[in-house]
């Protein structure tokens, strides 16, 4: 399994931005398109793709982006791959072995088609308490098997609101920042497919309904419900 990443270093001096770009492969536009469309019923689009922006300051004057995207693979989901590739992606997240070292602080964007199910909810609320230094935001176009009121994709979701992850519907604004950074566009401009709005207007609502217990429930609670 190969992860995709573009890296950028962006120093700032005297008021201005020096940039250092490695290209890398980006996505198809007709697989973007595809994978990323917040149609209602989205048969036949059983890959998750994960977009990711990956932002840490070295230095008081210098910032690096690292930025990439990858897809399930092997009967393995997108979020846990994703894990596999902090360490590189994160050097120094859990510090360099020295003593009471400081570990580095991390912000991490995730744009997925499809949010996470259950058990990958889990096994991020599980990692994101031994990484206190990482701030996880996601952006999910579709919602996965969360029609059902009691479905364990729902209590996932909550799980992660709780464990202080930001959970957005994408709109507009996010499938072109998508887009831009990310597609193979070959200057070619992202032009939003029928009910592009309405449909993401219609899925805020439902994930606001669907986070909305969480205000008033524990996580170990969610644990339980979970059968975990």
């Amino acid at each position: 399994v190969s992860c995709v990443v573009h890296h950028i270093s962006l120093a700032i001096e005297n008021g201005t931005f020096s940039l250092c770009l490695c290209l890398s492969v980006l996505l198809p536009r007709k697989k973007f398109i595809y994978h990323y469309k917040n149609v209602r019923w989205a048969r036949g689009r059983h890959e998750t793709y994960l977009c990711f922006v990956v932002k840490r300051r070295v230095g008081p004057d210098t910032l690096t982006f690292d930025f990439g995207h990858l897809r399930n693979r092997n009967g393995i989901h997108v979020e846990l791959l994703f894990l596999r590739y902090l360490g590189a992606l994160c050097p120094g997240l859990w510090g360099y072995g020295g003593t009471g070292e400081k570990r580095l602080s991390y912000s991490i964007t995730w744009f997925c088609s499809w949010s996470p199910c259950a058990n990958c909810s889990l096994r991020l609320c599980q990692f994101l308490s031994q990484t206190p230094n990482l701030r996880l935001r996601i952006f999910v176009s579709r919602l996965y098997f969360c029609d059902m009121e009691d479905s364990r994709e729902r209590e996932g979701l909550r799980m992660l609101k709780k464990a202080g992850v930001q959970i957005t519907v994408m709109s507009y604004k996010d499938f072109f920042y998508c887009w831009q950074t990310f597609v193979a566009r070959r200057a070619s401009q992202f032009k939003a497919w029928e009910e592009l709005q309405r449909n993401s207007v219609r899925l805020t609502r439902k994930l606001n309904r669907i986070l909305q217990p969480c205000e008033t429930e524990d996580l170990r609670d969610a644990f339980k419900l979970l059968g975990l």
